[in-house]
């Protein structure tokens, strides 16, 4: 239960569900609510499969090229550092979709599902550098591996549930309480890229 817990709150603070639901709204200003909720639908199936994808096969790319996990986490917990000062000072980092992209997204009447919305609001490099490193601390013990899993699967319902209730959270929350909901976000998501950090450390070296 605590892997689960643990996995679910960083997910949840890195998919960032409301603010990535107000920027769904903000790239889809012509589209009905049917044609929203099918893009919704579309862009969640495509992130589950690519970050179910990445969680397996990142660790097995990372033997490939001799990359121990203790290295990972300590890269990982850095670049979630970034991540985490972008969203508190609300600066860009590269992590999340850039201004260009959503602009050029809100120009188009293309279907966003995939791009911007899938990849890479959803399931963005900081989403899958985390997945690699739930999945890597969960370790070989397929109980924790299960923990994980779900914990995204849960992750991804509720990222569901907030982009088919796009319109009316944005207008409940406002776009001042988007901003401040981001912020606090960002800095839980500074402690748990710290904790990445230390545990890399620790493993690298062999502290106790």
């Amino acid at each position: 239960m605590e892997t689960f817990l643990v996995s679910l709150v960083a997910l949840l603070v890195i998919l960032d569900p409301i603010g990535t639901a107000a920027v769904f709204v903000g790239i889809t200003p012509r589209d009905s609510e049917a044609r929203r909720r099918s893009q919704a639908i579309r862009a969640t199936l495509i992130s589950v499969v690519v970050l179910t994808g990445f969680a397996f096969l990142g660790e097995f790319l990372l033997r490939a090229m001799d990359i121990t996990l203790p290295a990972f986490q300590i890269a990982g917990g850095l670049l979630l550092f970034v991540l985490a000062f972008d969203m508190v000072m609300q600066r860009p980092s590269g992590l999340r979709a850039t201004e260009s992209e959503r602009s050029e997204a809100e120009a188009s009447d293309d279907d966003v599902s995939v791009f911007p919305l899938a990849i890479p609001l959803i399931a963005g490099p900081g989403a899958m550098t985390s997945v690699v490193l739930l999945r890597g601390r969960a370790g070989d013990d397929p109980a924790q591996v299960v923990a994980v899993l779900a914990a995204l699967l849960v992750a991804l319902a509720i990222m569901l549930a907030c982009l088919l209730a796009a319109g009316t959270m944005t207008r409940i929350v406002g776009k001042t309480g988007t901003h401040v909901i981001g912020r606090v976000l960002g800095v839980v998501l500074a402690a748990l890229s710290a904790q990445l950090v230390i545990d890399g450390i620790r493993a690298g070296f062999g502290f106790a």
